[in-house]
């Protein structure tokens, strides 16, 4: 009855246990996920906020470098207008020195016709003075009418750069139509020594700034920017043609009240943030239109951060849980690695430890695996025995006809006083039969087997006085590795008496040997009269078959030895065509012979460990 209470008493011992663990486990969990929200929500709001003020002052930036960028091209084209103002206009008489005035202008043309149109000097009349390059006006421009000319008269001071238009005042004969921004300023003029107000045209290439900011507007997101004059008038807008349109708008005209600075503007319901700066001489406002979508995107990154910072609590949650519980459950944890290091091949102590309930565990575990040992050593023998058995089974198959042939060949050889071919075909056989015998032995090197291979051939071609060919193309490497014995001579016996001999032509047997994929692989081709899809998928499956068609020996023997010492995934493939002949390839992996070797894979040990700690990865070559 003791014993019974003390049972009980530890079972509940145990309960209340595991009950405490899971308390403290829960409690702890529920205040690490509450805080872990709580602050993943403030660095959500942190980083958003930080992400919103990063996206305005990049866009500030790609805006201050753009501005940078146009205010070079305008000061460059303000500079043209002041060296033909003061170095040709100012220094020449228009009715005296008209070459001079045509030689300068040109000059100043040539050197920046990149970026230029036309440039042109009309009176206070409105007629055209000079102008390069040299091209026909067109019939009554109505020059003084246009906003370029009466911008320049109205403020003589100072220099006018109008919206984009084309450029409709002359004709240079090519049927083009420039879009052109017209730089124009009031200019004296000296004509036979008197003075009158004139116009002075500079007409730019619209192409140059609307390729700066198309370059500016390259980015994939929805943020774009424009230009504008002081009036609100477009100068560029990524959809300028949708907007003359009428199929969007743009709020250009409240942005042409604003300061330079950064504004919240909702148009048409769309909240947004525009950024505007001013060009320097122009009057002219380049603007940066930030969406609200925008910041969602950014948004949607500090939620994907935050995701990755729960995710990372997460995983140090589990680490201190485990940590936690790992004192409780230490012993059954010390149980568990002594069992796994047993599982993985090492024969560790079964930990014994903690409770005695633990204790007596491991001791049951202990005995259980010490006896399963001693049951697979008795397997194992059993199926040494067994392979062994087989082995010399397949090898007694031998087909014993051949001696008896080869003797009485040699015995008429002998009568018909042919004895230089008698010794001949005595040597061969004694080279046969060496390899054949070769002390009992079942593994022999590839150099053995071929020359094997290559005795048995002399004999044949020498008993039947027949054209046959020969060739054995090997890899000399390969010689020196191990193999199983007599498995080409069954293979080349086929092809010699139940494919070769049924055709016209000339007999050919080829033999290859090489590496492939760190195996070896033998191989012999045939030209005779090969075989069906149907007969070749038989061959190996079905022994009976094999044996009346074949050798004595027979392509399943062949087979079946090379997988019982090297593997089930080794062994004969077989390709053949009806009149095309038939290629017979034997694989088994790259093991260099040597006495240890040898013993070890007669023994069975034929796993794919010992084969790579034998051949040291060999390649194929």
């Amino acid at each position: 009855m003791q014993k019974v209470m003390s049972k009980g008493s530890k079972h509940t011992n145990k309960i209340l246990s595991m009950g405490m663990q899971s308390i403290i486990m829960l409690v702890f969990s529920t205040l690490s996920i509450i805080v872990t929200m709580i602050t993943g929500v403030l660095l959500y709001e942190r980083f958003s906020s930080l992400s919103k003020e990063k996206e305005i002052d990049t866009t500030q930036e790609m805006a201050q470098q753009t501005r940078e960028s146009l205010e070079d091209y305008l000061i460059q084209m303000r500079q043209i207008s002041d060296a033909v103002y003061y170095d040709v206009v100012k220094e020449n008489d228009l009715s005296l020195q008209t070459e001079r005035i045509h030689s300068g202008m040109n000059l100043l043309y040539q050197s920046n016709k990149n970026n230029l149109s036309n440039i042109a000097i009309y009176n206070h009349s409105g007629s055209l003075m000079a102008a390069e390059p040299v091209a026909l006006q067109k019939e009554d421009p109505d020059v003084t009418s246009q906003d370029w000319y009466q911008e320049a008269l109205a403020q003589v001071e100072n220099i006018h750069f109008s919206t984009p238009h084309i450029q409709n005042l002359f004709d240079n004969g090519t049927m083009r139509y420039d879009e052109v921004i017209s730089l124009s300023r009031a200019v004296e003029l000296s004509t036979g020594g008197e003075s009158q107000l004139g116009v002075l045209l500079v007409d730019m290439d619209y192409y140059q700034i609307s390729h700066i900011m198309d370059q500016l507007n390259t980015q994939n997101n929805e943020k774009y920017f424009y230009l504008c004059d002081s009036q609100g008038k477009i100068i560029y807008h990524p959809k300028q043609t949708q907007i003359a349109r009428g199929i969007t708008a743009e709020n250009n005209q409240a942005v042409a009240d604003y300061q330079e600075g950064s504004y919240d503007e909702s148009f048409r319901g769309e909240k947004r943030k525009v950024i505007a700066n001013d060009i320097s001489y122009t009057g002219w406002k380049l603007v940066g239109v930030i969406p609200a979508t925008t910041f969602k995107q950014d948004r949607l990154q500090a939620g994907l951060f935050m995701s990755l910072y729960l995710v990372m609590m997460a995983m140090v949650l589990v680490v201190v849980n485990r940590l936690i519980s790992l004192r409780i459950s230490r012993p059954l944890k010390k149980l568990n690695d002594s069992v796994t290091e047993y599982e993985s091949g090492k024969t560790p102590n079964i930990y014994s430890g903690g409770s005695s309930e633990i204790r007596h565990l491991g001791e049951s575990i202990q005995q259980s695996y010490e006896q399963n040992e001693q049951l697979m050593q008795e397997v194992i023998v059993e199926h040494n025995e067994r392979r062994k058995s087989e082995l010399d089974v397949l090898q007694s198959q031998i087909n014993p006809h051949f001696l008896y042939n080869t003797l009485d060949s040699i015995t008429w050889m002998i009568e018909g006083e042919r004895n230089e071919k008698a010794v001949f075909m005595i040597t061969q056989l004694a080279k046969l039969f060496r390899v054949s015998l070769s002390k009992g032995r079942t593994i022999i090197s590839i150099a053995d087997e071929l020359q094997h291979a290559k005795s048995y051939m002399n004999i044949q071609k020498e008993r039947y006085q027949e054209s046959i060919s020969v060739e054995f193309e090997i890899d000399p490497q390969i010689e020196k590795y191990a193999t199983v014995k007599l498995i080409l001579q069954p293979i080349l016996e086929n092809s010699l008496n139940y494919a070769v001999r049924d055709v016209d032509d000339e007999e050919y047997i080829r033999v290859v040997g090489k590496f492939s994929d760190g195996d070896i692989v033998l191989s012999v081709t045939d030209n005779g009269i090969g075989m069906s899809a149907e007969q070749v998928s038989s061959l190996l499956s079905d022994s009976t078959k094999v044996a009346k068609k074949g050798s004595g020996v027979g392509l399943v023997n062949v087979n079946k030895r090379i997988q019982l010492h090297f593997g089930t995934e080794y062994g004969l493939t077989i390709k053949s065509k009806p009149d095309e002949g038939t290629t017979v390839v034997m694989r088994f992996p790259a093991i260099p012979y040597s006495e240890e070797t040898r013993k070890r894979l007669e023994q069975g040990l034929h796993s794919q460990g010992i084969a790579g700690q034998d051949s040291g990865g060999t390649d194929e070559k």
